[in-house]
């Protein structure tokens, strides 16, 4: 059986990395009890009690807290005019100006974007979650270092909760980069933390199969596609890893799943022919 694994490939790590993009976007503006928000302080001196807010941070809190609603929601430019309302109402308020980059994010408008990241750091230059998501919009313009330095700053902040999300990230970027030691190496730190992330675990296991090591590549996707998180990309993977280990009923298992929950997913019809180089 040939070894050569074909997500090494440039179109593969692209499609990799808009896996990853999807989820980490996804995720930036989830309220408390989601998935990590990237949107409040975690700075304890920053943070302020109902009495000590003025009426216009008050007003403005509101309008963040609908805009956050209307983002999930995939109401884009809902969200955007609340977050114009939040400002307008209290200048001063940093989380306002985080969440109009992750919409400017979302409208493929990187300067706007990156003008506002740069507006929430201004307010509050120890941020973690803004400097986490200024790193991300770094990363999709290909400027490594700029994201790694910001990277770097969000993790040196030692009363940040969201490290396995950051250094997620921060792996992701990397493998963007060409950089695959520093990838696994933020990668596993992030699965110390956060095992049950199907980014991380996916990640890893796509270096770990570049690099032919199947059966350590075999341990992190199976904990994906054994959960409620798998894709046509991680069955897909699977696939391919059970199939280097000469796993036929693994094999079948996966390519099962993948016709009958994603018929018409690429990699469906791909298994459908027996094109595993696809």
């Amino acid at each position: 059986m040939s070894k050569a694994f074909p997500t090494a490939r440039e179109p593969a790590l692209r499609a990799l990395f808009a896996l990853a993009a999807a989820f980490l976007l996804a995720s930036c503006a989830t309220k408390d009890g989601g998935a990590p928000s990237t949107v409040g302080s975690t700075n304890a001196s920053a943070i302020v009690t109902e009495s000590d807010e003025s009426n216009a941070r008050k007003r403005a809190k509101l309008r963040v807290e609908l805009a956050i609603g209307y983002f999930q929601q995939g109401q884009t430019t809902v969200a955007l005019d609340e977050i114009k309302q939040a400002v307008a109402a209290d200048p001063t308020f940093a989380d306002a100006y985080n969440l109009r980059g992750l919409v400017y994010m979302r409208l493929d408008d990187a300067a706007g974007a990156e003008d506002s990241f740069r507006r929430a750091l201004a307010l509050n230059p120890r941020e973690p979650n803004v400097l986490h998501n200024y790193g991300w919009l770094l990363c999709q313009q290909n400027r490594f270092a700029d994201a790694q330095q910001q990277f770097t700053a969000a993790l040196s902040i030692s009363s940040y909760t969201d490290r396995a999300k950051t250094l997620m990230t921060q792996g992701v970027c990397q493998l963007k980069a060409g950089q695959r030691a520093e990838a696994e190496r933020s990668l596993t730190q992030a699965y110390e933390l956060d095992a049950s992330n199907p980014v991380i675990g996916y990640n890893l296991a796509s270096l770990l199969a570049q690099r032919e090591e199947w059966s350590r590549a075999q341990f992190y996707i199976r904990r994906v596609n054994n959960g409620q998180s798998a894709s046509p990309e991680t069955l897909w993977l699977g696939i391919k890893i059970e199939r280097q280990l000469n796993n036929r009923e693994a094999v079948t298992q996966l390519g099962g799943q993948l016709q009958r929950r994603f018929p018409q997913s690429r990699e469906a019809l791909a298994f459908e022919r027996g094109n595993f180089n696809d």
